[in-house]
């Protein structure tokens, strides 16, 4: 659906631009858009290598794994249908690393593997409180390093690209917890 919806903006604009006379600029824009896009695609992919690169590092240091056994009795208590042992929790720990990281990308697959296997254990088509959980905390996630901001501030040119460590370790704190706040509060409205 949402591709639909695209491409009738995309026909709307062409359209209007041929009618309007502005068609030069539309093709300009195109142009320079798709070169900026390129750049910046490939700047991002280099920050995100570095970055799984170093988190590769970490997992074979044992730091991930350091993490993993801290947090597993936080994480066991916001999944509490999850069994300790489950390998669910091995990908929902994975995934929480890579987003504290602030590989989004990276965080990808581990939080479908997550879901697949929170979907194997509920044994239904509908959404789990689990699933769900997994979900608000995956979308606020908290981070500590925004990799992605910080490489598209330094493809632009920013006087101080990481200036922004501090302000979104607070707003991914705030988020998280609120988010975590308020499905405890509808989950208590729908096991009721």
């Amino acid at each position: 659906m949402i591709n639909i919806i695209w491409a009738m903006m995309a026909i709307i604009g062409i359209v209007f631009a041929m009618f309007n006379g502005t068609m030069e600029q539309v093709n300009e824009a195109l142009f320079k858009g798709a070169n900026e896009a390129v750049t910046l695609v490939l700047s991002l992919t280099s920050v995100l290598v570095f970055w799984v690169g170093i988190m590769r590092v970490a997992e074979e240091a044992g730091i991930l794994r350091q993490f993993a056994k801290m947090s597993r009795p936080l994480v066991k208590r916001l999944f509490p249908e999850i069994p300790q042992d489950h390998p669910a929790m091995g990908y929902i720990l994975a995934n929480f690393s890579a987003n504290l990281f602030g590989l989004g990308n990276a965080a990808t697959p581990m939080g479908i593997k997550a879901m697949e296997e929170m979907k194997k254990l509920s044994q239904s088509d509908r959404a789990s409180n689990s699933m769900i959980t997994f979900l608000v905390i995956n979308t606020s996630s908290i981070t500590l390093i925004p990799t992605t901001v910080i490489a598209i501030r330094m493809q632009y040119q920013s006087a101080a690209p990481t200036e922004i460590v501090a302000s979104t370790i607070l707003a991914t704190m705030i988020a998280t917890i609120s988010g975590i706040i308020i499905d405890r509060i509808f989950r208590k409205i729908r096991d009721r």
